[in-house]
């Protein structure tokens, strides 16, 4: 697996480090109890990171130095990828032949330098994008700055040359086609999950014990990254305009995040609008939190807003309806997939504050719906797991093998024959691990 610009081991929430950080650990950790030997390539940020960490039993992952270890913004990152791709490929010849099966790049840096390595190695590179530049355009925050004309000409390049593309819902397949031109039949939907043995529905009261917040208020929690493209800033203007209208509600907004993105700019602007909103004292900021302590975030809230602008799914979605909390989230991307409208949550067309506001009332003025809809929030993220989406992704590697091969025995002049397509069917399997039905 490739993924340049943030690694796996990074603490989501802040920086670069979100969704896409837990998604490459975790289907990682699924491959590798599945038989599958994983590799992830990342970008070294620290000189104090080990050139090789054993993430998990049969996860390594090789930190690459490539550029300055800090101080790189991702848009930076271009500049880096010739030595990044480098250091790939020596580590490739130090192996025997052959080492390599296949290569899973994720977003498009990664995908540059993928394939870069598939043409050099002649291994087949699925890819996938996690958020393209011109959905991102399209659906801008107020404040947010366009993504660059290179990276959208990067994704079109992928597009056409990867030999498998990932989607995460069938909204974004609609987009790879409809934007990019991809070909319907190379795209796979494998939807994202979340770790269902840590995020499970548990006791509120002891939760809000645990993070000092008063067991009579009414709690809305936003966890991610603070920058203008999740939205944060729509959730405190919501919860201002409900306080105003009635400013005996004993309502609490809880923020776990860290800046970032374009939201560095001005890492205190959230907590300087509370402020001008004149409800800092209702407002609580937590930084990032490992997933031991973000279930219990997940466990104290009534609500878990996702107000992004646009999300490819939405793992905070996922996570907080498994640890039974509903979700009121913005109807953008992946999220009307995470989320059940009206039976595990709510969703809300728009990002204007008296919309948001009136939903957030909706919600938390009926308990006993809240109540229900936190066990349909459960029930429905049972759908959504780790083991479910590496199954998928096998599925897809498979495919992207077996195509990858028949291509290169057309461009040979030569046809396979039945016995060299059994002998790779059993290497397939017994170095994947995997039966394919």
């Amino acid at each position: 697996m490739l993924s340049v610009h943030t690694s796996p081991l990074a603490q989501p929430g802040t920086g670069d480090a979100g969704g896409m950080n837990v998604y490459v650990l975790q289907t990682a950790i699924q491959l590798a109890r599945r038989g599958v030997e994983v590799e992830i390539f990342t970008r070294a940020t620290s000189s104090g990171d080990e050139p090789v960490v054993e993430a998990a039993p049969g996860v390594l992952v090789r930190n690459v130095v490539a550029g300055p270890f800090e101080g790189l913004d991702k848009h930076d990152l271009p500049t880096q990828l010739c030595p990044f791709a480098a250091e790939v490929l020596r580590q490739e010849a130090r192996q025997l032949p052959g080492h390599y099966d296949l290569i899973h790049s994720h977003y498009w840096l990664s995908g540059q330098v993928g394939w870069l390595a598939r043409d050099r190695w002649r291994v087949p590179q699925v890819h996938t994008a996690h958020t393209l530049a011109a959905v991102k355009n399209r659906f801008l925050a107020e404040g947010d700055a366009p993504e660059p004309k290179a990276r959208e000409i990067g994704e079109r390049q992928l597009v056409e040359e990867t030999d498998r593309l990932i989607a995460n819902t069938a909204d974004e397949a609609r987009q790879l086609v409809e934007l990019y031109g991809a070909d319907p039949e190379r795209i796979d939907v494998v939807l994202p999950g979340a770790d269902l043995a840590r995020y499970r529905p548990g006791d509120k009261a002891a939760a809000r014990a645990e993070l000092g917040i008063s067991p009579d208020e009414q709690v809305v929690a936003f966890v991610g990254r603070i920058q203008p493209l999740k939205a944060p800033d729509v959730l405190v203007h919501a919860a201002a305009q409900v306080l105003r209208d009635e400013p005996g509600r004993a309502l609490r907004v809880l923020i776990v995040g860290g800046p970032s993105g374009s939201g560095l700019e001005r890492p205190d602007a959230l907590i300087e609008l509370a402020a001008s909103l004149g409800i800092a004292d209702r407002v609580t900021f937590l930084p990032p939190q490992a997933p031991e302590h973000l279930v219990q975030v997940y466990r104290a809230a009534d609500v878990v807003a996702v107000p992004s602008h646009n999300e490819s799914f939405g793992l905070v979605a996922i996570e907080a309806q498994a640890s039974g909390t509903p979700v009121l989230a913005a109807n953008v991307g992946g999220l009307g997939t995470a989320v059940r409208d009206g039976i595990s949550g709510l969703l809300v067309s728009g990002h204007r504050t008296d919309h948001w506001a009136a939903s957030l009332r909706v919600m938390l003025d009926d308990p006993e719906r809240l109540r229900t809809m936190g066990v349909a929030a459960a029930e429905h993220a049972a759908e959504f797991s780790w083991e479910h989406t590496a199954e998928g992704l096998l599925d897809s590697y498979a495919d992207a093998l077996s195509s990858h091969r028949g291509v290169r025995s057309r461009l040979a002049g030569t046809v396979l024959t039945d016995g060299y397509q059994t002998r790779s069917r059993v290497l397939w399997r017994r170095r994947m691990g995997v039966v394919r039905r």
